[in-house]
């Protein structure tokens, strides 16, 4: 998609084990692909991450279509980045067309109950301007240990709104 950035050099990870490296992502211009973004085997995209690649669409210049064809109904979820000021059309319950670049705003969401949709749309509002709020996160806290906490730590600025 044209996604600029730099890879350091490997090195282990604190448990001596692991190879790890560092990415900085560049100012880049996203261009839509030709062809669908769907989950494959390694070294393709995996399912659970594939919803993380909707928000990334929003931004690029073109119509992407993501295609979840593991999952029933879980692109009807990818439909709630319309409430941000994105574009994303609902083809069947397995596919969307997302046209972009889209200048992403807050907005007030509630949380689906499934885990990575509800997610994607949690990064997203990260990308949006201005305030949102997401509801109900209980499927987000369910799988995620602390990621409130954890996202404040590297510049996210969440606030846990107790009701």
């Amino acid at each position: 998609m044209g996604l600029r950035y730099d890879i350091s050099k490997t090195y282990l990870a604190a448990n001596g084990h692991t190879r790890l490296a560092d990415l900085t992502i560049r100012p880049s211009k996203l261009k839509a692909l030709h062809d669908k973004i769907h989950a494959q085997p390694y070294p393709g995209i995996n399912t659970d991450n594939l919803p993380f690649f909707v928000p990334i669409a929003t931004q690029a210049e073109g119509t992407t279509l993501i295609h979840d064809w593991m999952w029933e109904d879980r692109a009807i979820f990818f439909t709630e980045l319309n409430r941000l000021g994105a574009t994303v059309r609902l083809a069947d319950p397995h596919r969307v067309f997302i046209d972009g670049p889209s200048k992403l705003k807050g907005a007030q969401i509630v949380c689906p109950p499934a885990l990575r949709p509800a997610v994607m749309l949690m990064v997203a509002m990260l990308g949006a301007e201005g305030k949102s709020i997401l509801r109900n996160v209980y499927a987000i806290n369910r799988g995620y240990e602390n990621i409130v906490g954890r996202l404040n730590k590297i510049g996210a600025k969440i606030k846990i709104l107790k009701s």
